[in-house]
């Protein structure tokens, strides 16, 4: 069988395991609990409200268009998609084995989990090139977005999963309290978002942030510093998104897409 037929295809099977995992670890549940119940189960204030995580269901849609697009015969040479088939199996072989970490209490190895997840997306986004070239409308809308979404998401997932990390095993935050410490995550946040903007004009990924940001603020209503924080980060980053559409209206069009 073609080498890129078994890439396809790998991709393909790789995404339906971890969507398949990850959907029987909250309708199960593996080990008797769900991936929102641990999560609530730690005192951390980096974490949005329940209704955030619905984004996973906007993520896998997204995925599954992009295993769709890139198992096209058209597509069977594209060198993007030959860049980064096998870092997504690997991605999701991540995304699957970090559900197993969770929900077993492995939390330091769910971090080093999560943290090879994340690696690969960068890896990912890196190889599309997102931002630095031009491509087909279809290749922007079936691969660039859903992993800017992915990665967006998964960047504030890798922050949460090492405050809870820290919690489990009783950090004392070097005397700094926990609201301040999770201010700083969301500065620091923020400036990673600010980098995105500049360097990639990625909107997709910069409404992820907004939208997990708001979530925090909802969630920690109770504790005025964590709550404002988070909205005025949710506010900087949303101002972000509107000034790189401006900027990116402006552009001529062949900038931003190649032919279809």
């Amino acid at each position: 069988m073609n080498k890129d037929v078994i890439r396809q295809i790998s991709v393909i099977v790789s995404l339906v395991v971890a969507v398949a995992v990850n959907g029987l670890a909250n309708a199960l549940p593996i080990n008797g609990i769900t991936t929102a119940e641990i999560s609530d189960s730690f005192a951390v204030f980096f974490v949005p409200a329940g209704y955030v995580f619905s984004i996973w269901g906007l993520i896998y849609l997204g995925l599954f268009v992009y295993a769709i697009y890139q198992a096209l015969p058209a597509q069977r040479e594209n060198p993007r998609l030959r860049r980064t088939g096998w870092i997504f199996v690997i991605s999701s072989i991540a995304n699957t084995a970090w559900i197993f970490c969770w929900h077993y209490g492995y939390y330091a190895l769910s971090v080093a989990v999560m943290a090879v997840l994340l690696g690969t997306l960068i890896a990912i986004y890196w190889r599309l090139e997102t931002g630095r070239t031009a491509v087909s409308r279809a290749e922007q809308w079936a691969v660039r977005v859903p992993f800017s979404i992915y990665l967006g998401w998964i960047t504030v997932a890798t922050i949460a999963n090492i405050t809870i990390l820290l919690d489990y095993v009783n950090w004392n935050g070097w005397g700094i309290a926990p609201e301040v410490w999770t201010v700083i995550m969301l500065a620091v946040a923020v400036v990673v978002a600010g980098l995105m903007a500049l360097r990639h004009q990625d909107i997709a990924y910069l409404l992820v942030l907004v939208w997990a940001f708001a979530g925090i603020g909802v969630k920690q209503a109770e504790t005025p510093l964590v709550a404002n924080a988070a909205w005025v980060a949710a506010a900087v980053v949303a101002v972000m998104v509107m000034v790189t559409a401006a900027q990116s209206r402006r552009k001529p069009r062949k900038l931003a897409y190649a032919a279809v």
